[in-house]
């Protein structure tokens, strides 16, 4: 089955408003529907229009758990806090941190 928001909002990739904001809105909608996957590629896409979009990156690092990655996770989260770090964002950093220490103090 596929998702009507994501079909409005794929349907814009490669026109004026493609970007950072539109591969993250995609990525938020396939995480919140469990597709964990999808999700994590398109957060990746978004990260690559800006690497330092720290919410792209603690997302991808959900969606990366959700897929039981959790190294990858881990990864994500830690190149998240530079990210925030670096922007003065932070609650970003913060909630990463967090979810970084509970992912390791699990493990």
């Amino acid at each position: 089955m596929s998702d009507p928001l994501v079909e409005r909002l794929r349907a814009q990739i490669g026109g004026p408003r493609d970007g950072a904001l539109l591969r993250f809105s995609i990525g938020n909608a396939l995480l919140g529907d469990g597709q964990y996957l999808e999700a994590s590629h398109a957060f990746r896409e978004a990260l690559v229009f800006d690497p330092s979009y720290s919410a792209a990156w603690k997302l991808l690092g959900k969606a990366l758990l959700a897929k039981d990655d959790e190294t990858a996770a881990a990864d994500a989260w830690r190149k998240g806090i530079e990210a925030a770090a670096a922007r003065g964002d932070k609650q970003a950093e913060k909630e990463m941190t967090v979810f970084l220490n509970r992912l390791t103090r699990k493990g």
